[in-house]
């Protein structure tokens, strides 16, 4: 099931914030760390509960994510169950699948009541134009995974005989292929201006201006700038991986700021 393009909020009810956070990565690297994580990110969610207007969840919440016909992966129950709670509690989740969780389908929306979508979605908020999404594919460069992504892994016939491997195999497969991608250390290095999607962002902002491009999966934690050809200039964040910094954005309704919740290093600065 698609999930409809996000709605205009208009006005916040006072004293609700928009909360924005990516990259969990539950399941890596290990049970033990990865459990750790978990009851981290459900502290977090407790919280926020209280004042969340809307929860922004950028993609990579798994290490690896397969929605078998008949089978859910194993583990992440009690992240599962707090959006589940959530949802019933009618705070609004939304959910972008990113590289590592992209076979996300319906199970999410049809038993926990959150939406996901596919691809960044923009909507209006106390004035304010956000652009949001996971980020993976979007800006020059990364050539092999936008054919693999696309000409590969959103094929249904391949999505159908990945469902037929025995899960044990193919989920072992997609974490080896996760270890080997983060030991190539593509995500660790700031680009400068080369960085992916802060050229994404410019480009969009030269036809159509956000105020605030949003973003996870370079796992780095920025706040840039993103000149507009007429009018003040909008800002890229990308909001860090939780990981090392436990990072997350909040909007008030006036003011957008990264904080970090229960961090293992502080939050770096946007060249680091």
């Amino acid at each position: 099931m698609k999930a409809p393009d996000l709605p205009d909020m208009g006005q916040l009810v006072t004293g609700k914030k928009l909360f924005f956070a990516s990259d969990f990565h539950l399941g890596f690297p290990d049970p033990v760390a990865s459990l750790a994580r978990e009851r981290k990110i459900i502290r977090w969610l407790d919280s926020i509960a209280p004042v969340a207007g809307h929860i922004f969840l950028l993609g990579d919440l798994f290490d690896f994510w397969f929605e078998y016909g008949h089978v859910v992966p194993k583990g992440f129950v009690r992240f599962q169950a707090k959006l589940a709670e959530l949802a019933d509690r009618q705070i609004p989740i939304s959910i972008f699948v990113g590289n590592h969780d992209l076979w996300m389908f319906d199970y999410f929306n049809h038993e926990l009541g959150v939406a996901v979508y596919k691809a960044p979605q923009a909507f209006t908020c106390e004035g304010k134009r956000f652009l949001v999404g996971h980020g993976d594919g979007l800006g020059p460069g990364d050539h092999f995974y936008k054919l693999v992504k696309h000409g590969l892994f959103n094929i249904r016939a391949f999505h159908w005989l990945f469902d037929k491997v025995p899960p044990f195999l193919g989920v072992g497969l997609a974490h080896a292929w996760s270890n080997k991608s983060k030991q190539k250390g593509t995500h660790h290095f700031f680009l400068g201006e080369r960085e992916w999607l802060w050229q994404y962002c410019r480009e969009v902002e030269q036809t159509e201006h956000h105020d605030y491009y949003i973003f996870g999966h370079r796992h780095h934690v920025l706040d840039l700038p993103v000149a507009s050809p007429s009018g003040p200039a909008g800002r890229y964040l990308n909001i860090g991986e939780w990981m090392n910094y436990c990072s997350f954005a909040e909007f008030d309704g006036e003011t957008l700021k990264i904080n970090s919740f229960e961090g293992e290093k502080p939050l770096p600065s946007a060249a680091d």
